[in-house]
């Protein structure tokens, strides 16, 4: 199903960020494995559109299949991604805490954790990165600059692992931005809904993105 020659992303999550990224990856030379909740056969017409470089799976299979994954569906208090596929993986988390979206975690609104270092607890084994959080799936092609670029968009990165942030380094660079690194994850609430970066999420420089992850507030929910 998959290329010896192509790296293969795998995405869980085939709503508009997932596909999105997707497309983004196919057309930087990637090869992707997708998944939904509804099954593989659902997504048929996705599949027809990304062309050659997809393939339709579960979300176990896509996990398995893939060289890094990309999560791009909602964090639940009870984990529901692929533990033991994921195991030793690099995983993107594209998640954004919504309260009125998720419905209330008491660990978030608290401030004991952030969504990510939340995912990273869920998946012990695996090595979590917050990426692709303060910008709209439909800007990922309108946004994207040449490197060197004075108006190069700037998105933020966070984790635990150096390994996992310059891969995502790598992908921004490809997919056309630039990167500011805001590890560890206890530190991906600056990016977070709310927060200055994600509302000036049409556009940053790198050195816009920076001056607003410093002038983030944390924000205790009851």
């Amino acid at each position: 199903m998959t290329s010896k020659f192509k790296t293969v992303v795998g995405i869980i999550g085939a709503g508009e960020v997932g596909s999105q990224i997707a497309r983004a990856a196919i057309a930087n030379g990637y090869e992707v494995v997708i998944a939904n909740s509804r099954g593989p056969e659902t997504l048929k017409d996705l599949i027809d559109e990304l062309g050659p470089s997809a393939h339709a799976a579960t979300a176990a299979g896509a996990a398995e299949a893939g060289d890094f994954v990309v999560v791009a569906v909602p964090l639940k208090l009870v984990n529901d991604m692929p533990v033991e596929q994921l195991a030793g993986k690099i995983v993107l988390d594209t998640n954004n805490y919504i309260p009125w979206r998720d419905g209330h975690f008491p660990m978030i609104n608290s401030g004991e954790m952030t969504i990510h270092e939340l995912r990273q607890k869920q998946l012990p084994t695996s090595k979590v990165a917050q990426a692709f959080t303060h910008i709209q799936a439909s800007r990922l092609f309108i946004s994207s600059r040449p490197a060197g670029a004075p108006d190069r968009h700037a998105l933020s990165v966070s984790s635990n692992f150096p390994e996992a942030t310059e891969l995502v380094t790598r992908l921004y660079d490809q997919f056309g931005f630039d990167t500011v690194d805001n590890s560890p994850l206890s530190e991906s609430w600056r990016s977070s809904y709310r927060q200055p970066a994600w509302d000036a999420h049409l556009h940053q420089t790198r050195a816009e993105l920076i001056a607003n992850l410093a002038r983030a507030r944390r924000i205790i929910l009851e």
